[in-house]
């Protein structure tokens, strides 16, 4: 079997291979990704592409039909991957996150790709007070991120048949520790700050709902939807990933944090306006169709695997929200740089077009 994993040198891409190196030993695993993110690695043994057996550095956007030659499942994870990049970058997001992901969709399709498993997100549900959103639930994006999600279901569900499965994972948010962390996201955040300064403040009043998912459990979810016969599911299945016990409000989310971190300390502001991403969601139908593939960590495991993560960095950063940890600041950092341009393609390296040579396999 030969796997393409794009977008893995970002915040699950790590997890996402180590896991399929692991289930899938005998595998050729292949990465695919801008590069972006490839020097901000925290707390990693080993350079997470030692696993694969080859690393393209590419641009979803240029990719190329050669890049399929032989593939059997493709795992789609490459995007401008939040609200805040996406608010910034909204033409650009659509670009990489809607229009490539059809085009790879079909070029996979063309060259005989058998699965194709795109990760998809639950932010789809925006505004949905009115109970756990399940597959059928009405859409309600409220970011470029969310409508991109939106848009590349829709589009790629014709191509669908008995010889190219398509499975979109819906994911909750993720959380977790990971070779290259992310702290832009909410249970990170709250970890971060508690471990840095002792503290966590929310700018809202943290009534919003969110699903959380661990990054390791999503793996184990890629894992299934590699393998999904069509008859599990049809030929084309969207659907809601993570467990519905990790449905939290946000200042219960924090909470957690401060009950498990001693001296961190928590500030509400009940006087903000109210967010309007909030939503529950129904994971009832993963359940049923992935019960071997369900989540496994709990929400006090991961923050206690954040906590030991950050401690073991000498993490310290009081004003995290401004470091190479959020991943806007490091679009802008290499802006600033003038190391990508306006469009975020590189300036002072081919890498659209170059490609690695095989990598060492590190099982």
């Amino acid at each position: 079997m030969k796997i393409l994993v794009t977008g893995n040198m970002g915040y699950v891409g790590p997890g996402v291979v180590k896991h399929l190196r692991q289930a899938f030993p005998d595998a050729t695993l292949v990465g695919f990704d801008m590069g972006y993110f490839a020097p901000h690695l925290t707390n990693a043994l080993v350079l997470p592409e030692s696993r694969l057996d080859v690393q393209i550095f590419g641009d979803v956007r240029t990719i190329t039909a050669d890049v399929f030659d032989g593939v059997d499942a493709v795992v789609h994870l490459a995007a401008i991957s939040n609200d805040p990049m996406s608010n910034k970058y909204e033409a650009i997001t659509l670009d990489i996150n809607h229009r490539s992901s059809v085009k790879i969709a079909e070029m996979a399709k063309q060259a005989g790709v058998s699965s194709f498993i795109f990760a998809s997100s639950c932010s789809m549900y925006g505004a949905a007070e009115d109970g756990p959103k399940t597959e059928t639930s009405t859409l309600n994006p409220l970011t470029a991120y969310a409508r991109s999600k939106v848009m590349t279901e829709q589009d790629i569900r014709g191509y669908a048949d008995s010889n190219f499965v398509v499975t979109c994972l819906r994911f909750a948010t993720a959380c977790g520790m990971s070779e290259r962390l992310r702290l832009d996201l909410v249970l990170n955040d709250f970890v971060a700050g508690a471990v840095a300064t002792g503290k966590i403040n929310i700018l809202s009043d943290g009534s919003p709902w969110r699903p959380l998912i661990h990054v390791k459990d999503m793996a184990r979810a890629i894992e299934w939807a590699v393998k999904r016969p069509a008859a599990q599911g049809g030929e084309f299945l969207a659907i809601n990933t993570g467990s519905s016990e990790w449905n939290y409000q946000v200042k219960d989310l924090a909470e957690a944090v401060v009950k498990q971190i001693p001296g961190t300390t928590l500030t509400l502001n009940p006087d903000a306006p109210p967010d309007k991403r909030s939503y529950r969601v129904n994971f009832n139908l993963f359940k049923e169709l992935a019960p071997d593939h369900l989540p496994v960590y709990s929400l006090q495991q991961a923050i206690a695997e954040l906590y030991e993560g950050l401690q073991a960095m000498q993490f310290r950063d009081g004003d995290f929200r401004n470091s190479l940890l959020m991943r806007l600041k490091v679009l802008t950092s290499l802006q600033e740089t003038k190391k990508i341009d306006d469009q975020l393609v590189w300036t002072d390296r081919a890498v659209n077009v170059a490609k690695k040579p095989s990598l060492a396999t590190a099982n």
